[in-house]
């Protein structure tokens, strides 16, 4: 008595437990790329919202401080609890306070206020000082950095982790 038995032979289990493998370990290479440049680009886009704003203030007003505020780089980064006082809720319905990376971002003016930055740690949450390298960078880990109506330092390019 013969029977027809139907399933799979371990031989064709254990290959396509190699395929999906095989696309898993292409696959979540990219995706955490993705993810990481996705966290640049809101950064990038919350900072010119909020410089945006901060040049709308300056326009009516002729200086990017207010009286009797003075925003420096920090060696930590400061809330914007000050810079969102003078631009909420007139020129911004609501100060993103913090990057892609849930960290928080650095303000400063020049001692005159008619200067300003924007700038964000980056991935490691720590900021490289005072001096940037003009234009583009590509590591993750890189500040990203706005002044005065541009990006001094921003990401582009493939990005290395």
């Amino acid at each position: 008595m013969k029977r027809n038995q139907k399933g799979f032979t371990l031989i064709e289990l254990l290959i396509v437990v190699a395929i999906i493998g095989i696309l898993a370990a292409i696959a979540i290479p990219n995706l955490l790329t993705a993810m990481q440049r996705s966290k640049q680009k809101r950064t990038m886009a919350d900072i010119r919202t909020i410089a945006t704003a901060w040049e709308a203030r300056a326009t009516d007003v002729n200086s990017y401080a207010a009286a009797g505020t003075t925003f420096a780089w920090p060696g930590t980064p400061v809330t914007g609890a000050a810079l969102d006082a003078i631009l909420s809720p007139t020129y911004i319905k609501s100060l993103p306070q913090k990057d892609g990376w849930s960290d928080l971002y650095g303000f400063g003016t020049d001692s005159n206020g008619q200067v300003y930055g924007i700038r964000s740690a980056g991935k490691d949450n720590a900021f490289e000082g005072a001096s940037y390298t003009i234009g583009g960078t590509q590591a993750f880990d890189c500040d990203i950095v706005y002044s005065n109506g541009s990006f001094i330092q921003f990401p582009e390019g493939i990005q290395a982790q």
